[in-house]
């Protein structure tokens, strides 16, 4: 059955967070320049479809999510006002192959990613004014509940994921960046990505199963495991994501040599 696993487990993961947090700064994503720019590259921050680490303007090399970010905002840096509800809410799978291409390597699914940014540039647009900060300034600080920033992002299809991957990220930023000062810092939950759902199977901390209840016991047991540890969840995400990326077993490797399950290739969330 998956879910959280015995105790001793959690213990020993405890101790080793405890130990990695010591000498770990969290990012402050000074890169990201505004709430737009964040609201539209965490709406396409799923599976990239690259298959190799390129350097952007120098620098690097990037992989994955992070080299889709870095190459959007290069696109946005050299064509002022691009990730914006004006310019988004006619974009074209052109427009997104374009700016995320990553020398001769497209990124996948342009189409998908082109909907998803008309969809969204639409919706912020007919709700407020287009602006990222004014969708801010109505959750009032407030991540979970009615009108909360959770609930008012599910309104548009990037953000439709029930366990609020993007959400939670987007948020995430925007608290480091200073744009929102959360009120109910106990809503807070980690993204249950691929990278986090290998760290809980190898670790022993979850159990194999489908990728929904993996998902959903990944995120329950992190955020336990934050509040043993005394760290924020979205501190601890951002450590175990940028240390687990290329170390499985930053946690352990009590249970063997398991991954994640299966992505659904349907799904724009993960």
């Amino acid at each position: 059955m998956v879910g959280p696993q015995p105790s001793a487990a959690h213990d020993r993961a405890s101790e080793r967070v405890r130990e990695i947090a010591r000498d770990w700064e969290p990012p402050d994503f000074g890169h990201v320049p505004d709430a737009d720019a964040a609201i539209f590259l965490c709406a396409v921050d799923h599976k990239t479809g690259y298959s190799e680490p390129h350097e952007v303007e120098g620098e690097g090399p990037y992989e994955g999510s992070e080299l889709m970010w870095m190459l959007g905002l290069k696109a946005a840096a050299e064509e002022p006002g691009s990730l914006t509800s004006k310019r988004l809410r006619y974009v074209s799978a052109g427009d997104v192959a374009e700016w995320f291409r990553a020398d001769s390597e497209p990124i996948g699914d342009p189409e998908r990613r082109a909907a998803l940014w008309r969809d969204l540039a639409s919706g912020l647009e007919r709700d407020y004014g287009g602006s990222a900060l004014e969708l801010l300034a109505e959750a009032g600080g407030r991540l979970a509940g009615s009108g909360g920033l959770v609930e008012r992002l599910r309104a548009y299809r990037a953000y439709s994921d029930p366990l609020a991957k993007k959400a939670f990220l987007f948020a995430k930023i925007c608290e480091r960046r200073g744009w929102l000062e959360v009120s109910d810092p106990e809503a807070w939950e980690v993204s249950a990505d691929n990278v986090l759902m290998r760290l809980a199977l190898r670790s022993g901390l979850v159990s194999p199963g489908p990728l929904d209840e993996v998902r959903a016991a990944t995120r329950v047991t992190f955020k336990e495991l934050a509040a043993r540890a005394e760290i924020p969840p979205p501190v601890l995400d951002d450590m175990l994501w940028e240390l687990g990326r290329n170390d499985p077993d930053l946690l352990g490797s009590a249970a063997g040599d398991l991954a994640e399950p299966p992505r659904d290739p349907a799904s724009a969330w993960y």
